[in-house]
């Protein structure tokens, strides 16, 4: 269990930037399960999700580096959840699938020829002697713009993307489970994208990453 609360090169906790993000949830006052909440939701709805904010450098996958922006790709919120719980000596690690998105998907048809996202982060959170899954990726904002509700994550159950949206249509569906990992396995992630988005290389800039 220790090295799911150990930092790493990616989840860099020790970092000025990530501390702060989560000075609030410091002391004893708090529940390790309250803490788990409270940061999750200051996640989900702090950073934008970005489907489109991709790189293919090792550096923009670094917890300090993600919490400098505005917006990330589900990836690098659960990157930077994971940071934050392990900072709190809550014990968390990485978990890839593949997901079938069937709402608001025209952009992302466009850009990568299939409206399925590979992979797909969620973080595994260790609480009261259990594995939870926590989705921290769509925010609340765009989950009103597209009649989902959004995703709450109360520290008992698993918390995974709706089978369906308030007005019964489809809107997610689980198609593949990479399992978890103790650290960001970027050479996997990297091999993914390329492997399913066939596109994808010849949008990146220079720099490897994708702007859109």
């Amino acid at each position: 269990m220790t090295e799911n609360t150990q930092k790493t090169y990616f989840y860099d906790y020790e970092n000025p930037i990530v501390q702060g993000i989560v000075e609030e949830f410091k002391g004893n006052s708090l529940s390790q399960k309250e803490k788990a909440i409270g940061l999750y939701l200051k996640i989900r709805d702090g950073w934008r999700y970005n489907p489109y904010d991709i790189s293919f450098q090792k550096e923009a996958l670094k917890a300090s580096n993600i919490a400098q922006k505005k917006h990330g790709h589900c990836i690098d919120k659960s990157i930077l959840y994971i940071a934050g719980l392990r900072a709190l000596g809550i014990p968390a690690k990485l978990h890839l699938a593949k997901v079938k998105n069937h709402i608001a998907v025209e952009r992302l048809t466009e850009k990568f020829g299939t409206n399925e996202l590979t992979p797909h982060g969620m973080v595994d959170v260790y609480l009261n002697n259990n594995w939870l899954k926590a989705t921290p990726a769509f925010n609340k904002e765009l989950c009103e713009m597209t009649g989902v509700e959004p995703l709450v994550f109360d520290g008992t159950n698993d918390s995974v993307f709706q089978e369906y949206n308030k007005e019964g249509q489809e809107f997610m569906k689980y198609l593949e489970d990479y399992g978890s990992f103790d650290d960001v396995p970027f050479e996997f992630i990297k091999k993914n994208m390329k492997e399913n988005y066939p596109m994808l290389e010849s949008l990146l800039n220079k720099q490897g990453e994708l702007k859109l």
